[in-house]
């Protein structure tokens, strides 16, 4: 099982920079093109479908590595017990919001199938809105990976960066 976890959670990583660089490179190629004076006028469109789907994917990468923004001002002042239990009570309320953005998600996703993509012809508005609820369940998983480390008492230090 770890080692299918690992396998997905490279071939995110894989999938998300691969997303960026093409939003980067359609965004420049349809400048360039347009410049030149044959735009192209869906390179836009299809770097905002990549963006979405790299926004979710990275930041699943984020919360894995511990690198999004945490104030701890408050915890690192509270005894162990009283941190930890505060850590479950964030865990929670992270949770129950993944949960609502998958079944919003599919949702969405659903009655959107039949909306093309920014008139784009053959492509469902439904591929870019799975972007949300793919993004939470990936989410989800490490939340729950992050709770199961916790109740081993694995906690894992945020890996703050200084920012002068």
């Amino acid at each position: 099982m770890k080692r299918a976890y690992e396998a997905i959670c490279a071939a995110e990583g894989l999938i998300a920079a691969t997303f960026l660089i093409l939003m980067v490179v359609l965004i420049f190629l349809g400048g360039v093109m347009r410049m030149l004076g044959h735009p192209i006028n869906w390179s836009g469109d299809a770097a905002t479908a990549f963006f979405a789907w790299a926004c979710f994917l990275c930041a699943d990468i984020a919360w894995r590595r511990n690198s999004l923004m945490s104030i701890e001002v408050v915890t690192n002042r509270l005894p162990e017990r009283a941190a930890l239990g505060l850590r479950m009570v964030n865990y929670a309320l992270i949770a129950a919001f993944l949960v609502y953005l998958i079944a919003m998600g599919f949702y969405l996703s659903w009655i959107s199938r039949i909306r093309s993509f920014q008139g784009i012809p053959g492509i469902s508005y439904s591929w870019v809105t799975m972007s949300l609820p793919v993004g939470a369940m990936l989410l989800l998983v490490t939340t729950a990976l992050k709770v199961r480390a916790e109740l081993r008492g694995e906690h894992a230090q945020s890996q703050a960066v200084d920012v002068l």
